[in-house]
């Protein structure tokens, strides 16, 4: 007889709250506390399409050891830093303009191209995943995200044999994101993986959020999630996707490689230089939760890390 262990971080199937009834709660919250914000500025795939391709089907392979956080938290606690250092973005975040938007592969690939958001979504079979978002900063969500596997951008792109890694940047205009007018940052907001991490199943590229096209703040229209990495990780409004044989020097990593470096796999067992990083808030309880080490998907990617424990993986 074949006997099932359930990992350590998925719910009982008794804990779990049945999808009818958290799609009607959901969509309830969203009409409620969210729907202006998550509704604004859709591109035109969104408005045309968005019925036909929100909700994504569930992916039952990703589930969640806590609550759903509840999206008025959400879609109002924020990091972006194109609009402001506060956390309290979401009203400044309208300004970005989704439609037209545009993104352009290019580096180590067969044949560079530029590809509209629209067309790139219709290509792509669009999914829902449970994923737990941990920050650098020791806060954490769990969230419902809509989107598709980065693996199918890889495979879009065609990038050449000699690619080892995948370069991300976000969008630059500083007209209407009044925090890229702050000269001491290093614009645009660039971040990078390696092929394998690219391509690793859990690397999942963002159009939709709690069923609907995801908003401005958390990204919108397209967004990077990378659940056992700390979020900075996690790009933005992404208008450029780089293969490139060169490891790339990433935002943060620009601004202060002391503390932050390529890696940045989350450890509790690793403090940040300025803060403990064995334990996290939870956003909308304030609950403190253990940090689990990968975030608790270490049984995905840990092996991609096989042979570099010399480098600041954790960081």
């Amino acid at each position: 007889m074949l006997i099932r262990r359930k990992k350590g971080w998925e719910l009982r199937d008794s804990e779990a709250t049945p999808e009818r009834v958290f799609r009607d709660r959901r969509r309830l919250l969203q009409a409620v506390a969210a729907g202006p914000l998550i509704l604004a500025g859709l591109p035109a795939w969104a408005a045309a399409e968005g019925e036909a391709l929100y909700p994504g089907k569930r992916n039952p392979r990703y589930t969640l050891d806590r609550p759903l956080t509840d999206p008025k938290f959400s879609t109002r606690y924020n990091n972006f830093y194109e609009f402001g250092a506060q956390k309290d973005i979401a009203d400044e975040a309208q300004a970005l303009k989704v439609n037209p938007w545009t993104i352009k592969i290019d580096g180590m690939v067969e044949k560079p191209t530029t590809i509209d958001v629209d067309d790139l979504v219709k290509k792509m079979s669009i999914e829902e995943r449970l994923y737990r978002h941990r920050c650098v900063e020791a806060w954490s969500m769990a969230v419902p995200w809509s989107g598709f596997p980065m693996s199918a951008l890889v495979d879009l792109a065609k990038p050449l044999g000699s690619a080892k890694y995948v370069q991300m940047e976000t969008f630059s205009d500083p007209a209407v994101a009044p925090g890229q007018k702050q000269y001491w940052y290093p614009w645009p907001y660039i971040e990078g993986v390696t092929m394998a991490e690219a391509t690793n199943e859990l690397a999942f590229l963002v159009t939709g959020m709690y069923g609907k096209p995801v908003p401005k703040q958390d990204g919108a229209p397209l967004r990077l999630s990378l659940p056992w990495k700390y979020g900075f990780k996690s790009v933005k409004s992404i208008v450029r996707v780089s293969f490139t044989d060169k490891r790339p020097v990433s935002f943060w990593e620009t601004l202060q490689g002391s503390e932050y470096g390529f890696w940045a796999n989350v450890n509790p067992e690793v403090p940040h230089p300025r803060w403990s990083q064995a334990s996290e808030r939870v956003i909308g309880t304030d609950e403190r939760r253990p940090t689990l080490k990968w975030n608790g998907y270490g049984e995905f990617v840990a092996h991609l890390y096989d042979g570099l424990e010399k480098e600041r993986l954790f960081a």
